[in-house]
């Protein structure tokens, strides 16, 4: 019965909504064995099998899925519309007409898509179809990796992949313990120590692995790599032995065994709940401002297109309101047609107004848009000048749909430690008891050319300093997570540390520590290994000194510190613990805490990186005490990490302190000239770090950030608790807005030579108050905008002690201030991934710290300098290109459409079209494309070494300027005068007609037969003729290909209408373009007409660019000038002003 109650309260715990067991854990039964009688209720859940779908489609569902996500988008909804009127309704042009641009529009995407997806599919099938080695009745069995279940036990060898997320239950090293590289997940190329479970780590043949009796319960699978929270509970005479599970005992899929034989492990996550897998999630789609401008001019153009439909069908009502005005004669109405009632045939027409005219929106610059941002991306990739010979790495494009806003930046957010920086870490000093000790320059484990023997400061300390020495070399030598790599000598023997100082390093995820373990090497006291959970030191004297490692309290960036418990050898009980200065010390109750402090501040003002050691004596009734802590806190499923925190904070406290290190992170190459080209070029760079703020100010004045005269503005704790936040930021207020009363929003402070260069600091404390949401008894709402006001004012703001997530609130708090800049973050770890990911555009660099940030990021540079050329360069012309191209696309289709409006008044309002059908298809797709695309990929308006040397020239395309309301509506504008001279030019031609004597009707001006198609063929003629050279005189940079591109797609057009009208096509049922174009062109006076018709039409804009750039030139314009002057330079042989005497027709 007992047990029936049992059943019946498990399966009530797991069924039940709200129940925590249920919701947040999952059971799993190793080996799929059930638990002994009357443990537990065997219930088999249902999990995933181990298959990776990466793919978004299959073969059934691609067609129809394809098509939905396609038509989500306003214009090819728009076009299909289009084209479902033009086949239900007569309409006055053919449906291909639409349909086959959006067709081809529609066919392009999906085939790009289709084989993007198929590579997906081919990678996924490798993965799926590798074999594994799974443990079953005692022996091992090989299957396919997708045939893998969660209970599984796994046998993995060295080099050897993970297939799925495991606990590790045994290796084949005695301690139970396995090397890792999880560089495919992070980038991290350390080898990771992960632990066997303290129960099972003696099983180590396939026999004893398969008798292990036991279940897991854990988290339900969620993406954090480092965060894993779960029990294991050993039957032991059926009687359960539970053991905490954490994120050193998770081996994740995609990670590598290194440095051990064989592993058995049980699969806790399968497939697509696998970290790897759930990580897959792409992330929030960013738009660019362009994109943006777009979809406004659209809506514009749609106004416009309605409002035309709206005039004609009006219009056409009212002429044909005079009984003498009906439709004409070749256009008759049928009597059925006459029946309808009026609302509905007022309805039809103006639907077949907005068929007729629907050509204004550009159904292909979408499409051109895609192509020019894709092949546009290779550009960044190709760049030698981005390439890395150290890293051996290129810069690469995560995405390509952000290109034109490296042109846009008004804000940089920088990591400090591996971006600006170098993340090689050299040890420098330290500091016992106010003694400094400063050994040779040792450089992450290597020693610096030249460094011989010690050179030592102080280095007779009294008797019970010496002692305190000695505890504190030693505790730097205890207190980390490095791990000796042991090398293979050519006979494959292995050698240790002890056997020759040359066949061994310290590798570790931390370079600070092994430059701190590499400096106590070069003071005496060198870490040797860590061997049956025992840690050896080789001393002074040249003796191995053991020290049991019992328990290790992880770092975390909230506690900013680490602690290990240890027992010598002679049974003393240590805690050691290092960490940054603000976490160390408070919790200190003895020790030279004055001297100490004093050295850290000055090491710190000097640009250093610090760290405080300090330790506790424990007693035995102290060391069970913290065990009984550290185990209630690891055995929770719920809340585990914050109960672990709490034990930490209980157990690091009445520290002794011993000393302090000193690290010196060097500037990266080259970033000083970056950040003072990014100042010249107009953008604000703010600086978020998490390091203490006299070493991260250090670092800015170094970088060139604040400049000797830079007037210092503090917002810190250390002020605030002098005086209340609300004083101190109105001080701040009025200090720099009485500087900047007069000064334009355009002026840079940092710029200006007879004005006060402010730079900020604020720490990451105050900026939680800063950021608190206000209170309805206190004044404290209006806090951020005094705060955004003061950073406005400031030319350089530095944040430290900053949190990953405050990164995020800085980057999103000015993205949502009134002004809405362009927000760019670059950083090189995973604490730089939240304001990455919230930045509009995020660069990640390819630093030591794993590829995270570049994983996440939009960009990846290899270092700090590279952002110059990417922004200053690339950016810039990646703006200026495209801003043409979707001016240019909007001009040339109102050029185009609109004499299709105003011939409407001379025909009736009889939507009779102005174009033949294959013109009206083919203007968009052929005849105009391809120079504009080939224009937005190769344009140079100016070189790119002038770029890259007189950065203010970004300043030129700041603030969207050349996609401003009045740019696009003078391009508007522009495009309607040359509709209008076209179409009058043309028509005026025809004016006057005679009838010959064979009775055909000629015109009197041109001697050309008179008719619609002829008259339609002429103003297409002009129009193709004038739109091209426009773009061509728009063209600075000349090669052969932008000849070849511009000259052949004229050729193209008159080739193929003399083709198309010259010969009698058999598929067509009637041929109304039949020798027009040729007719048309035998007339001297029509050569005439259209040479004079182009030049008229772009007279104007001609006249109009003398005009501006003679009386108000910008920087740019000035440049082109100057270069034009001196052409005759080789590297200025294709630089050509848009006037340029070089350029002919």
């Amino acid at each position: 019965m007992g047990m029936d109650f049992s059943t019946l309260r498990t399966l009530i715990s797991r069924y039940c909504v709200g129940e925590e067991n249920w919701v947040d854990s999952r059971t799993i039964y190793i080996g799929h064995k059930e638990p002994p009688p009357g443990a537990e209720a065997f219930i088999q859940q249902r999990f995933p099998d181990n298959r990776i779908v990466s793919s978004k489609y299959t073969f059934w569902n691609f067609v129809p899925k394809n098509m939905f996500e396609q038509f989500r988008r306003v214009a090819n909804f728009y076009f299909l519309i289009i084209f479902l009127v033009q086949l239900i309704i007569d309409t006055p042009t053919s449906p291909i007409t639409s349909g086959l641009p959006l067709f081809f529009v529609i066919t392009v995407t999906a085939i790009k898509q289709g084989y993007e997806d198929w590579l997906r599919h081919k990678a996924d099938n490798s993965v799926n179809h590798c074999p594994v080695h799974v443990v079953q009745h005692g022996k091992v069995v090989r299957k396919q990796s997708r045939k893998l279940r969660v209970g599984d036990v796994v046998s993995v060898k060295e080099n050897e992949t993970f297939p799925c997320d495991l606990i590790l239950l045994s290796s084949s090293r005695d301690d139970g313990t396995c090397f890792v590289t999880t560089a495919s997940l992070d980038g991290e190329s350390s080898h990771k120590t992960y632990y066997a479970v303290q129960d099972t780590k003696a099983y180590n043949t396939e026999k004893e692995v398969d008798s292990i009796h036991a279940t897991i319960e854990c988290e339900q699978p969620q993406p954090d790599l480092y965060k894993f929270v779960g029990r294991i509970n050993v039957y032991m005479d059926n009687e359960p032995v539970a053991r905490p599970l954490g994120s050193e005992n998770l081996l994740l899929r995609g990670a590598t065994l290194k440095n051990t034989e064989y592993i058995y492990a049980v699969a806790i996550y399968t497939g697509m709940e696998t970290k790897m897998a759930l990580n897959y999630q792409s992330k929030t789609q960013k738009r660019s401002a362009v994109e943006k401008s777009m979809n406004a001019y659209l809506v514009v153009y749609l106004c416009i297109l309605i409002s035309k439909a709206l005039i004609n069908t009006v219009l056409k009502y009212v002429w044909q309101a005079d009984p003498n005005r009906d439709e004409p004669w070749y256009n008759d109405r049928t009597e059925a047609e006459r029946q309808r009632h009026i609302v509905i045939r007022a309805f039809t027409d103006f639907l077949a107004f907005m068929v007729l005219f629907n050509y204004i929106i550009p159904v292909s610059m979408y499409v051109t848009v895609e192509m020019q941002k894709f092949l546009g991306s290779y550009f960044i990739m190709w760049d030698d000048e981005m390439f890395d010979e150290e890293l051996g790495e290129r810069a690469v494009v995560n995405t390509s749909d952000l290109n034109e806003e490296l042109g846009q930046v008004e804000y940089v957010f920088t990591d400090k430690t591996g971006t600006l920086t170098e993340n090689n870490m050299e040890f420098i000093e330290c500091c016992v008891d106010g003694h400094v000790y400063v050994p040779d320059a040792i450089c992450n484990g290597q020693v610096m050319p030249g460094a011989t023997g010690m050179d030592m400061i102080d280095t007779s300390p009294g008797p019970g300093a010496r002692e305190h020495e000695e505890l504190f070399f030693r505790a730097l030598c205890l207190c980390h997570t490095v791990q000796v790599k042991e090398e293979e000598t050519v006979d494959g023997i292995k050698h240790g540390i002890h056997q020759g100082k040359s066949t061994s390093f310290y590798i570790s995820s931390s370079p600070d520590e092994v430059a701190l373990v590499e400096g106590m090497k070069r003071l005496g006291f060198t870490y040797l290994r860590l061997k049956d959970s025992h840690m050896e030191i080789l001393n002074r004297e040249d003796e191995i000194e053991r020290f049991q490692l019992l328990e290790v309290l992880t770092f975390d960036s909230v506690r900013r510190r680490m602690s290990v418990i240890v027992r010598s050898s002679t049974g003393e009980l240590y805690l050691f613990c290092k960490g940054a200065d603000s976490s160390i010390f408070p919790r200190v109750i003895s020790g030279k805490v004055d001297q100490v402090k004093a050295r850290v501040e000055h090491n710190a003002v000097e640009g250093l990186r610090t760290l405080c050691v300090a330790y506790r004596p424990l007693t035995p009734e102290q060391y069970q005490e913290v065990c009984h802590l550290l185990n209630g806190a690891k055995l929770a499923l719920q809340d585990r990490d914050k109960r672990l925190a709490e034990a930490y904070d209980i157990i690091e406290k009445d520290l002794i302190l011993l000393g302090a290190t000193a690290v010196e992170d060097r500037l990266q190459e080259k970033a000083a000239d970056t950040i003072e080209s990014l100042h010249q070029a107009g953008m604000k760079v703010w600086v978020l770090t998490g390091d203490k703020m006299e070493t991260a100010a250090a670092t800015c004045y170094a970088s060139k950030l604040f400049r000797r005269n830079t007037q210092i503005l503090e917002l810190t704790t250390k002020r605030t608790e002098e005086q209340s936040l609300h004083d101190v930021l109105f001080d701040l207020s009025r200090t720099v807005l009485r500087q900047h009363v007069g000064m334009t929003r355009d002026s840079f402070s940092g710029l200006s030579g007879d004005c006060t260069d402010y730079g900020l600091i604020i720490d990451g404390a105050t900026l939680s108050a800063v950021m608190r949401p206000a209170q309805e008894d206190s004044n404290s709402g209006n806090y951020k905008e005094i705060f955004l006001e003061i950073c406005r004012n400031c030319s350089a703001v530095l944040c430290c002690r900053m949190a990953p997530l405050q990164k995020a609130q800085i980057v999103k708090l000015i993205k949502a201030s009134k002004e809405h800049p362009i927000t760019l973050a670059i950083g090189d770890g995973a604490n730089d991934v939240s304001m990455i990911l919230e930045a509009h555009v995020g660069i990640g660099i390819m630093g030591k710290e794993g590829r995270q940030a570049v994983r996440n990021s939009d960009y990846a540079i290899p270092k700090f300098k590279h952002l110059k050329k990417i922004l200053l360069v690339h950016g810039h012309y990646y703006y200026i290109r495209i801003s043409e191209l979707v001016q240019y696309f909007f001009y040339k289709n109102v050029c185009f459409i609109f004499p299709q409006f105003l011939y409407q008044f001379f025909c009736g309002f009889s939507q009779q079209p102005l174009y033949d059908t294959a013109y009206l298809t083919l203007y968009n797709i052929s005849f105009t494309s391809l120079p504009i695309l080939l224009y937005s990929l190769i344009e140079q308006h100016i070189n790119m070494d002038i770029l890259s040397k007189d950065p203010s020239l970004y300043r030129d395309i700041a603030k969207n300027s050349l996609l401003r309301w009045p740019i696009f509506i003078y391009w508007t504008i522009l495009g309607v005068y040359d509709a209008f001279v076209m179409f009058f030019g043309c028509y005026f031609l025809f004016d006057n007609t005679t009838f010959t004597s064979n009775g055909q009707l000629m015109t009197t001006n041109t001697q050309m037969m008179f008719g619609n198609w002829t008259f339609g063929t002429l103003v297409f003629t002009v129009l193709v003729f004038t739109v091209t050279f426009k773009l061509a005189l728009d063209t600075h940079y000349w090669t052969w290909i932008n000849h070849f591109v511009i000259w052949g797609s004229l050729i193209f057009f008159v080739v193929f209408s003399l083709l198309w009208g010259g010969i009698i096509w058999p598929f067509l049922n009637y041929q109304r373009m039949y020798y027009v174009f040729m007719q048309m062109l035998s007339s001297g006076p029509a050569w005439l007409s259209i040479i004079l018709l182009i030049t008229a039409s772009l007279l104007p804009d001609v006249v109009k660019k003398v005009i501006c750039r003679t009386l108000w030139p910008t920087t740019t314009e000035r440049i082109q000038i100057k270069r034009r002057c001196l052409a005759s330079e080789p590297s200025t042989i294709f630089m050509l002003s848009q006037t340029s005497s070089r350029m002919s027709f």
